[in-house]
């Protein structure tokens, strides 16, 4: 495959009321790793938009090794030899590999009245493009039955079935492990070297030095700059895209109540965790590592009771939950913002402002009747404590961030005035400045004696934010450490270690 070329040249997409790109021109080589990062807003998922064909720009040209295209829609983008792997997965589940790569295009019987499948020439096909990739995986298993990195490889498997010459991956790895992303970026520098130009998107700056050729930077819509990875410090790169803002640390004075405000006592799963015992005290943000799979977030749920536990108790304020249910836990003042907001906390269709009352709407109605003027008074003073941007609380959630959409699940559990608030990935697929208010809000509920259980996979964000990390391999507690003696590679080396 020869090296391919995609431009843009003064691309501009303007909507109502806002541009979310303005004249951007970037070039994207074949053969190289290019990382499109970008604050929330910053335009990088509009240009991804108009480049897989599914929204048109404004004005503006699209070249493909010199020639000028036209997009119209997905189809358009993928027959010129574009194609978009996205943050959601798209796989069937209980279809195999093979079905899933060849989705829409499985081959027919060789008589051309058949309306049989071939299935042997399905299995070869898939199987010889994942040989070309150099993947070793089965092509008869179901996609239900893979991991999370697994699946991943399948849809860019399924991408590459079109041979395209650009390859898109939109934060491909979000939902992985350090091990397993590993893996996906071995794959990722394979297909560079056969000379597809790789866009890659991503909120994770430490990931840049490991896959990235170069970095492109997008800021308000507009185009600032593009730098080889070797230049690419984490100053400049905060500084082109943020300007001069400056990024939040730890308090100085960081302390915490030596009175317990919940007790996990042997707390058991069959199959998912057991034997786990922890102390949460009032003010602390407390952190939990490990790998995916060691059974972080089946802990999480389990204590919100979401899920059930087996075994053990759960003691708040002295009293001994054994079974515990999300009305119960609630009642008690637990808070639980889960991994999955956009399906588990937020209700896509809703407004802002209905989303932001769901858990505390018997606080804020009289006499079981809500009024709208009430809402929009609580749901105010959270968009200013929050810092939520918006420009009207009664749009669909599904019109902001994921930054500012992670704000409003926060938002909506303040509304019980919670004295726990679980946090299952709360970072996940936004960028740095709203990681920082998310911080922030986690610093400010610690002032206010709220304590937060925190579950990363970026380790060194819990180093930067808690008072202290436990660690969970294989469902049990196996150590506890203190950010200040603990480096990221060190906390990784010991999730690693059997």
């Amino acid at each position: 495959m020869s090296s391919a070329k995609l431009q843009t040249i003064n691309i501009r997409k303007e909507y109502p009321g806002t541009v979310a790109l303005d004249d951007v021109s970037i070039e994207f080589e074949g053969g190289k790793v290019h990382a499109l990062i970008g604050k929330n807003g910053a335009g990088k998922s509009t240009l991804i938009k108009i480049l897989a064909g599914s929204e048109q720009p404004t004005h503006g040209k699209i070249l493909v090794d010199g020639n000028e295209v036209k997009l119209y829609s997905p189809t358009d983008a993928f027959n010129k030899g574009i194609a978009t792997v996205y943050q959601e997965l798209s796989l069937v589940p209980h279809l195999t590999v093979a079905e899933n790569i060849l989705l829409g295009r499985l081959p027919m019987g060789t008589s051309a009245r058949s309306f049989v499948i071939d299935w042997p020439e399905v299995f070869r096909r898939a199987q010889t493009l994942l040989n070309s990739m150099k993947v070793d995986l089965d092509v008869r298993m179901e996609a239900a039955d893979l991991g999370v990195a697994q699946q991943q490889i399948v849809e860019i498997a399924k991408a590459m079935s079109f041979n395209p010459s650009v390859l898109m991956l939109d934060e491909p790895t979000s939902a992985l492990a350090q091990h397993e992303t590993e893996s996906l970026f071995k794959l990722i520098k394979k297909l560079a070297e056969q000379g597809v130009a790789i866009i890659y998107i991503t909120h994770r700056m430490q990931e840049l030095h490991n896959i990235a050729d170069c970095v492109t930077v997008l800021r308000d819509g507009k185009y600032v700059d593009t730098i080889e990875i070797k230049h690419a410090t984490s100053e400049r790169v905060a500084q082109m895209m943020f300007g001069e803002a400056v990024l939040k640390r730890k308090p100085a004075q960081f302390t915490v109540s030596k009175e317990p405000l919940m007790e996990i006592r042997n707390l058991g799963r069959a199959g998912k965790f057991s034997n786990v015992n922890f102390t949460l005290y009032k003010g602390e943000i407390l952190g939990i590592a490990g790998l995916l799979g060691s059974g972080r977030t089946e802990l999480l749920r389990a204590i919100f009771g979401a899920e059930p536990f087996d075994e053990g108790e759960i003691v708040l304020g002295g009293k001994s939950v054994r079974t515990s249910t999300p009305v119960t836990m609630k009642s008690l003042g637990v808070a639980f913002t889960p991994e999955n907001r956009k399906e588990d906390a937020l209700v896509q269709i809703l407004s802002i402002r209905e989303n932001m009352c769901m858990a505390g709407l018997n606080r804020i109605s009289t006499r079981g009747i809500i009024t709208k003027a009430k809402e929009r008074k609580i749901v105010n003073k959270l968009i200013k404590q929050l810092d939520i941007k918006i420009s009207d609380m009664d749009f669909s959630v599904d019109s902001l961030s994921g930054g500012n959409q992670q704000k409003v699940v926060v938002g909506n559990w303040l509304n019980i005035n919670p004295k726990i608030i679980l946090f299952d990935e709360p970072t996940r697929g936004i960028d740095v400045q709203a990681k920082q208010h998310i911080f922030q809000i986690m610093w400010d509920l610690s002032r206010q004696e709220i304590g937060s259980v925190f579950v990363s996979s970026e380790l060194e964000e819990l180093i930067e934010v808690c008072h202290r990390i436990i660690l969970i391999k294989k469902g049990r507690i196996v150590c506890e450490v203190l950010p200040g003696n603990m480096s990221t590679e060190k906390l990784f080396v010991m999730c690693m270690e059997e």
